[in-house]
C-alpha cells in the first residue's frame, strides 16, 4: 500500500488537486487577469475577451504540469449525460516536432458536431453545427486515465441558431431570471443593490446501489436497462430497518474512502457516507454550493462512482427503481436562495427586517409550487422515476408543501389578517418594524413530503437518482422568479400610490395564503386519506411521465419562460419531444430485454424442469411410489409456463403499441417468471437472485 493510500496526505493537501481553482489560478496568472476573471466568478461580471490567451495558456501549463495531453469542453446535452470531445494540445512546430499549445479562441468556443444529440426538431440531422461556450464560473478540471488525463472545461451547448441544446444554458438563464427579481424585492426592503446578484445554493443528495460485478454481468436487464426487469422478492430486505445507519462493511468502506479522495482532488466537497434503507443502498451528500457549480459537481460525482465502483469490483447502479419491492433512489434537491446582501433569505434572521424577508419567501414558494405543481411534476418526470414516486421513502407525485407546526402556525395567522404570537415565541407581528426573532430550527423533518422546508432551506424529494439536477432547478428557480415579480409589481404599485411598505406586504402575503394555503400539508403524504384529500383540495395527481409531460404545453407554463428569458417556446416544446421518445424508448428497450430473457434463459429452464419432474414421476409410478406431490408441484410449474408462454406473446403483441401496454404486459410476464423462480431449484435458476445481489459483497 502506498503512502497516499494509507492517509500520509491530508485531505487539505489533496483536496482541489485537479482543479483549476481560484487558488491554483493566483499561481498561474497575471494580477490583472486574475482580478478580470475573479470578478466574473464571484460577481458575474462578463468575462473580458483581452485576458482569454492567457487565461488558456495558463491552464494548458497547469494541465500539462497533471500529465495532460488533450483538452476537451464538457457539457450537458438533452441526453441527461454529459458529452466531451477530445482535442490534443500538440501543434507541428515546422522543424519535425511539436509544442503544446492552447489559445483564448480555443478556451472561449468550441464546434463539436450537434447533429446526432437530440434537439426536438430544433436541428435537422444535416445540419451538424453545435457550438461549446466556456463558463468561467465553474472551474476546469482534469480527469485522469490510466496512462494520461484530460483538461475538461464546463461549457453550454448551443446551435448554429443560437437555441440551447443543453441543461446548463437555461439554467444559467433561470439563475439570472431568479437573481433579477430577488435584487428587486431587496430594493424594496432598502438592501442596496447595486453591483450585486442573488443566486441559488444546492445540496443534491445523491442516492445510489452497488452490487457485484459478477453479479451484474449475468443479468442482462442490469447491463441493457439499469434495472432487474425480473427477481422474486427474498424474505428478508429491507423490513428489519436494520440496514439504516448502520455500520459500512470494509470492502464498501473501502470503496467509499477511495470515492471520497477522487471527489475530493476534483474540488467537490463530498461530506456525508452513510447506508440507507435497503441492503446495498448507500447516499452520498456534499456540501452546499452555488447552484451551476453544485450540478456540475453531481453530474461529475455520478461519473466518479461508476469509476469507482469498478476499481472496487462493483457496479454502481444510479437507475431510480433497480430493485422492485424495495427503497428507490432519489436525489433530494436541497434549495436555497442567497441574497445582495449575502444572506440566506430562507433562514429565518435576527430581527424583524430579516424575518420579513424570510416569510415573503417563504409566501413566494407556496405561490410558486401551488400555481406551477404540474411542470415542477414534470421537471421530474421520466421511466425510472415513475417506478419509485409514491413509494418507500420517495414523496408521491402529488406536489405539497410542509412548513412544520411553527410556521403553518404563523401562515394562519397571516391569512386572518396578522401573526400576533408564536408557539416558540411571544410576540410576532408581520411588520419589519414589530417582528420578532424567530427560532433558528423551525420544523421538524417529513421525509415523506414532496417540498419539505428543513430550516434554512427546502428540500425537493422528487428528483430520480439518475437524473440531472438542472431540470428541476430551471423550473424551480423560473417559478419562484415568476412568484416574485407579481409580488414585486404588487408592492411596487402600492408604494407608488402612497401606501405604508410593511401594511401593503402585510396585505399581499395575506392575499398569497389565502389563496395558495392549499398546497400546505404537513402529514403523511404517503397515505390513501391524504390522497382523497389532495383530491378535494384540487391538486394534481400526475401518476406518470406521458401525463406530467403535458405541463409543458401550458400556455401560461410556455409564456412564463418566454417572460424570464428561460426557454423559448421552441426550446420548451423541443424538451417535451425529447423527454417524450426518451421515455417511450426507454420503455421499449425494457420490453424487449424482458422478452429476450423470458424467452432465450427462463423457458429453456422451465421446460427442462417440467421434464425433469414428469421423469421423476414415471420413476415412481415404475417404483409403486406415490408421486401426488411431486404432481402438484410439476402442475404448479406447468401452469406458470403457461403463463409465461402467454406473457411473452401478449408482450410481442404490445411491443407496437403504447407505452402503457407495454407496462402492462411486461408486469404481467414478470409474475409469472417471479413465481417460477420461488418454485426452480437456486442451482438451476439463470439469474443472480435479489438475496445475492443485495446482501452478497
Amino acid at each position: 500500500m502506498c503512502k497516499e493510500e494509507m492517509g500520509v496526505r491530508s485531505v487539505a493537501d489533496i483536496y482541489g488537486e485537479n482543479v483549476f481553482s481560484i487558488k491554483n489560478m493566483r499561481n498561474y496568472l497575471s494580477e490583472k487577469a486574475y482580478g478580470s476573471l475573479i470578478a466574473t466568478i464571484k460577481e458575474g461580471k462578463t468575462i473580458d475577451p483581452s485576458i482569454a490567451d492567457e487565461v488558456a495558456d495558463a491552464m494548458k501549463t497547469w494541465a500539462v504540469a497533471k500529465g495532460a495531453t488533450h483538452f476537451t469542453h464538457w457539457f450537458q446535452p438533452l441526453t441527461g449525460a454529459t458529452a466531451e470531445k477530445h482535442d490534443s494540445f500538440i501543434e507541428p512546430d515546422q522543424e519535425g516536432g511539436v509544442i503544446m499549445k492552447f489559445s483564448g479562441n480555443e478556451l472561449i468556443k468550441g464546434e463539436p458536431d450537434a447533429s446526432s444529440f437530440p434537439s426536438g426538431g430544433l436541428r435537422a440531422t444535416f445540419e451538424a453545427r453545435g457550438y461549446t461556450a466556456w463558463d468561467p464560473t465553474s472551474p476546469a478540471f482534469i480527469k485522469k486515465g490510466e496512462i494520461g488525463a484530460t483538461l475538461c472545461i464546463p461549457t453550454a451547448f448551443y446551435s448554429y441558431t443560437g437555441v440551447a441544446l443543453d441543461k446548463k444554458t437555461p439554467l444559467l438563464r433561470s439563475v439570472a431570471a431568479l437573481s433579477k427579481q430577488v435584487c428587486r424585492l431587496a430594493g424594496l426592503f432598502g438592501i442596496d443593490t447595486k453591483d450585486k446578484r442573488a443566486y441559488a445554493t444546492l445540496g443534491p443528495e445523491q442516492e445510489y446501489f452497488l452490487v457485484d460485478r459478477s453479479f451484474y454481468e449475468a443479468r442482462l436487464d442490469l447491463i441493457q436497462t439499469g434495472r432487474t426487469l425480473f427477481g422474486s422478492a427474498p424474505a428478508k430486505h429491507q423490513q428489519m430497518d436494520d440496514h439504516y445507519f448502520g455500520a459500512i462493511r470494509t470492502r464498501v468502506m473501502s470503496f467509499m474512502d477511495d470515492l471520497d479522495r477522487e471527489l475530493w482532488r476534483l474540488g467537490i466537497p463530498a461530506k456525508t457516507r452513510h447506508n440507507e434503507v435497503c441492503p446495498a443502498q448507500f447516499e452520498i451528500a456534499p456540501v452546499f454550493e452555488e447552484q451551476n457549480l453544485s450540478i456540475d459537481h453531481n453530474m461529475i460525482c455520478m461519473e466518479t462512482l461508476k469509476k469507482v465502483a469498478e476499481k472496487h469490483g462493483f457496479v454502481c447502479l444510479l437507475h431510480e427503481k433497480p430493485y422492485a419491492g424495495v427503497n428507490g433512489s432519489g436525489k433530494h434537491n436541497n434549495w436555497s436562495v442567497v441574497g445582495p446582501d449575502g444572506k440566506n433569505w430562507l433562514s429565518p434572521g435576527d430581527n424583524p427586517h430579516e424575518n420579513a424577508k424570510f416569510l415573503t419567501m417563504i409566501c413566494a414558494l407556496m405561490k410558486a409550487i401551488d400555481t406551477n405543481a404540474p411542470m415542477l411534476r414534470a421537471s421530474v418526470a421520466t421511466a425510472g422515476n415513475d417506478h419509485r414516486l409514491g413509494a418507500n421513502e420517495a414523496p408521491p407525485a402529488i406536489l405539497s408543501i410542509f412548513l412544520g407546526d411553527q410556521l403553518t402556525d404563523i401562515i394562519d395567522q397571516i391569512e386572518k389578517g396578522g401573526a400576533k404570537s408564536s408557539k416558540q415565541a411571544d410576540l410576532l407581528e408581520l411588520g419589519v418594524d414589530s417582528l420578532p426573532q424567530l427560532p433558528k430550527d423551525v420544523t421538524d423533518r417529513n421525509r415523506t413530503s414532496p417540498f419539505a422546508f428543513t430550516g434554512n432551506k427546502f428540500e425537493f424529494r422528487a428528483p430520480g437518482s439518475n437524473q440531472s439536477c438542472a431540470g428541476p432547478n430551471i423550473v424551480l428557480n423560473t417559478i419562484v422568479a415568476d412568484a416574485l415579480d407579481e409580488i414585486c409589481t404588487e408592492l411596487e404599485s402600492d408604494v407608488k400610490s402612497g401606501k405604508d411598505f410593511n401594511e401593503a406586504l402585510q396585505v399581499v402575503l395575506q392575499g398569497i395564503v389565502k389563496k395558495h394555503k392549499r398546497i400546505l400539508f404537513n402529514g403523511d403524504n404517503y397515505t390513501e386519506d391524504w390522497h382523497k384529500e389532495a383530491e378535494k383540495r384540487g391538486l394534481p395527481n400526475l401518476r406518470n411521465t406521458e401525463a406530467a409531460l403535458e405541463a409543458t404545453k401550458d400556455p401560461k407554463v410556455i409564456e412564463m419562460f418566454k417572460k424570464h428569458k428561460v426557454l423559448t417556446p421552441e426550446e420548451l416544446a423541443s424538451r417535451h419531444d425529447i423527454y417524450e421518445e426518451q421515455y417511450e424508448e426507454t420503455i421499449t428497450i425494457e420490453a424487449s430485454v424482458a422478452l429476450k430473457m423470458a424467452r432465450t434463459m427462463i423457458v429453456p429452464i422451465a421446460l427442462e424442469y417440467q421434464s425433469s419432474l414428469a421423469g421423476t414421476i414415471d420413476d415412481m409410478k415404475t417404483c409403486g411410489c406415490k408421486s401426488d406431490g411431486t404432481m402438484d408441484l410439476l402442475k404448479e410449474v406447468g401452469g406458470e409456463t403457461e403463463k409465461m408462454l402467454k406473457g411473452i406473446k401478449e408482450l410481442e403483441a404490445a411491443l407496437g403499441g403504447k407505452a402503457s401496454e407495454k407496462i402492462d404486459a411486461m408486469n404481467e410476464l414478470r409474475v409469472a417468471v417471479d413465481r417460477l423462480e420461488e418454485l426452480l431449484p437456486d442451482e438451476i435458476w439463470p439469474l443472480p437472485s435479489y438475496a445475492e445481489m443485495l446482501f452478497m459483497m
